[in-house]
Formats: structure tokens, C-alpha cells, sequence
């Protein structure tokens, strides 16, 4: 019983190393295969979580099997440093996303949102040129547009359909311009149209390789789906942090195990 920590700590770290195995193969796969902007900004983080899982485990099974203290203090440091970042990026998530929401359109069955409501710190991000031509991308070859395309709805079809953000903003003008509804991605100004108020009316294109990607409305969309999916990411970080703050426990009782067989060389 005295080294049940130890055996636990070693089990714990044996499947964290099965783990890394296939998420280190998938980054390096992913590296070969590769042929848009969002693949390859994939590529890198998917690598690096590979190969930080596989070392830590290994360390870890090094410093709780074979007796290693000293590699063992390494491991017990990187996952404290671990799980303070963690702990930080969790809050830090729930703050930035704290602001923003979508806006009920009358007659409308989705939402439609806008970039001021969202927090400085994000639409800083997107205003970035360099960021939003890779998000943009993503978007494109995605063919999030495409998918709505296809669905060859009446306008009463479309305007009571329920639209994500991303559709909402970037694959349709702003319902405040009033253009006349021809198919889900082609809506036709008036020829007189000049609209000084809402400037994604006037940046809004039927190119079906421009739409309102470059709109306000676009961006806010992309940020209302970052919402969404940073909520839940924060949400499985805690859980996370909790299970961490649990092994970094037993790695504890038995690096304490491995210094007392370290002090009485004949213990058994």
C-alpha cells in the first residue's frame, strides 16, 4: 500500500503516453497532407501537444517506477506551472467572453450580431488585416456560404430559418439594408442605393468569393462562434484542471515515497 501512489501515478502516465501517440501521428500527418491555411495553423499545435504529452509521460513514468527523484521534481514542476496556466487561461477565457450577444430581428427567425458588443480585447483580433485573411480563408474553404446555397429556399424559408452566426454575418447582408432577396447568397441593391449608415450594405458583394466576409457583421459572427466554443472549452478545462490538480497530488505522495527509499536505501 505504501507505493500504491506510485504504481497509480505510473498508470496514469502510461495512458497519457498511449495518448500522445495519435495525436503526435495526426499532427505529422496532418504536416504532410496539409493544403489550406487552417490545415497547416493546425499542424504545429496538434505536433507540440504530441510531443509535450509524450515527454511528460515518460517523465513521469521514469520518476514513479524507477525511483528518480530528481526527474520526478521536474515532472511535479511542469505540471504545477501546467496547471497554473491552465487555471489562468480558464479565467481569462470566461472574461473575454463575457461580453456580447446576438440581436432578434423582427420577423426573423435567426439573430444577427454586432462587432462593438463584443470585448475590446477580441475585436482587436479580427480588425487584425493579417488575422482576418487567415480566418477569412478558413471561412472560404469551408464553404460555410456554399452549404446554405444549397438548400434553394423561398425567402419566407430562409428569413424563418434558424441561421448560425458565422451564416448570419457573413453570407447575408445586414436585414437594415433591405436588398431584394433573389437566393440565399445573391441579394440585388436598388440601383440608387447608397447607404453611409450601415457601411456593410455597401461592402456587402454577390461574388460568391466575397459575400460579407469583409463585413462588421462577419467578424461579429465569427466572434459570437468563438463565444460559444470558448464557453465549452473553458467548461472541459475545468474538469481538466480538477483531474490535474488530482494527479499532481499523487505525484506528490510519491515523490515523498521516492525520497524516503531514497533516505533508507534498505527499505522494502
Amino acid at each position: 500500500m505504501v507505493r500504491f501512489s506510485n504504481n497509480l501515478l505510473g498508470i496514469l502516465n502510461v495512458v497519457t503516453l498511449l495518448l500522445s501517440i495519435p495525436i503526435l501521428s495526426g499532427g505529422i500527418w496532418l504536416s504532410h497532407r496539409a493544403a489550406t491555411d487552417c490545415e497547416r495553423f493546425l499542424e504545429r499545435p496538434i505536433i507540440a501537444l504530441g510531443v509535450f504529452l509524450l515527454l511528460v509521460s515518460l517523465a513521469g513514468i521514469a520518476g514513479a517506477c524507477c525511483g528518480a527523484s530528481c526527474i520526478l521534481w521536474i515532472y511535479l514542476f511542469v505540471m504545477f506551472i501546467l496547471i497554473v496556466l491552465l487555471f489562468c487561461f480558464t479565467v481569462f477565457a470566461f472574461a473575454v467572453t463575457n461580453k456580447g450577444a446576438g440581436w432578434v430581428v423582427s420577423g426573423r427567425g435567426y439573430k444577427e450580431y454586432r462587432l462593438g458588443d463584443y470585448s475590446n480585447w477580441l475585436q482587436k483580433r479580427v480588425n487584425n488585416v493579417d488575422n482576418w485573411r487567415r480566418i477569412k480563408s478558413c471561412l472560404q474553404d469551408g464553404k460555410v456560404c456554399n452549404s446554405l446555397q444549397e438548400k434553394n429556399q423561398t425567402l419566407d424559408q430562409f428569413i424563418n430559418g434558424n441561421l448560425s452566426p458565422i451564416q448570419s454575418g457573413c453570407c447575408k447582408p445586414p436585414t437594415a439594408c433591405n436588398f431584394t432577396y433573389t437566393s440565399e447568397t445573391v441579394w440585388v441593391k436598388p440601383a440608387d442605393f447608397n447607404s453611409t449608415d450601415i457601411p456593410d450594405c455597401n461592402t456587402w458583394s454577390n461574388d460568391q468569393s466575397a459575400l460579407c466576409y469583409d463585413c462588421q457583421s462577419c467578424k461579429a459572427g465569427v466572434l459570437a462562434n468563438l463565444k460559444n466554443d470558448w464557453k465549452k472549452v473553458a467548461i472541459v478545462n475545468i474538469i481538466f484542471l480538477i483531474f490535474l490538480i488530482i494527479v499532481y497530488s499523487i505525484g506528490c505522495c510519491a515523490f515523498r515515497n521516492n525520497r524516503r527509499d531514497n533516505s533508507y536505501p534498505g527499505w522494502k
